[in-house]
């Protein structure tokens, strides 16, 4: 079981030390990007699912802090553990308000990485044995059940249906939520649910005993003109037409 592990640090010789020569393979990570600042790494989290970030406090463009800060309110999920030459316990205690894991003083002792982070695997694998329907692999399988869970959250609640609704079935941000659903579904999350709604009037249709008011009701659509138009737009015939 391999997690997926990026490094941030301005020191570029740091930040090749800690990729090279650090016995991640074995401790079960795989290193999928170094960063030289918390911003670049902050875009990088958006758009690609990560386990554990490593990351300097003092960086140019964005502090440590405040990356591990922008991870916890836009709901990313990885782990986060500090590393930096500054024994200070201000950065420690800002660490531990926005749910930094663990705090690694330069320079770093081999033995010091080898005990955070075989306890960072134990945890990442009881996360995983939670969820035993769940591969392995957190960048395939944990996102996926995520997006099972979304799309069953759809098909139940159809009517009030929301990327801010699915977000919170599955405690991402809205913005999150929406990347990862793009990213494994190859489809907006707003275009989905329009396909569900359409798909689900089409199959009220088939009862001649629901007018076209209630069905336009039932999925959603206030005004039956605007779920007219929006069938049209889809099945490339009007609800009446259709009948």
């Amino acid at each position: 079981m391999m997690y997926k592990l990026i490094i941030v640090d301005d020191e570029s010789k740091i930040r090749l030390g800690l990729e090279k020569h650090y016995p991640w393979a074995e401790l079960g990570f795989e290193v999928v990007g170094s960063f030289p600042n918390g911003q670049a790494a902050l875009d990088y989290l958006y758009d690609h699912p990560v386990d554990v970030v490593l990351s300097d406090v003092r960086m140019p463009v964005l502090l440590g802090t405040e990356l591990a800060r922008c991870i916890r309110e836009q709901g990313l999920s990885p782990i986060v553990v500090f590393l930096s030459g500054y024994a200070d316990f201000e950065y420690a205690r800002q660490g531990l308000v926005h749910g930094v894991r663990n705090y690694i003083l330069k320079p770093v002792k081999f033995d010091e990485i080898v005990s955070v982070f075989s306890l960072i695997k134990q945890e990442l694998n009881e996360r995983c044995k939670s969820k035993p329907a769940e591969p392995a692999d957190t960048s395939g399988g944990y996102y996926d059940k995520i997006i099972e869970i979304v799309e069953s959250y759809v098909v139940k609640q159809l009517k009030n249906a929301s990327l801010e609704g699915a977000a919170q079935q599955v405690n991402m941000s809205p913005n999150y939520l929406s990347k990862i659903f793009k990213e494994k579904t190859g489809q907006n999350f707003s275009d989905y649910l329009f396909e569900m709604k359409m798909i689900k009037s089409k199959e009220m249709m088939a009862d001649i005993n629901l007018k076209i008011y209630h069905i336009s009701s039932a999925i959603g659509y206030n005004n039956p003109k605007n779920f007219s138009r929006a069938f049209k737009q889809y099945h490339g015939v009007s609800p009446r037409e259709y009948r």
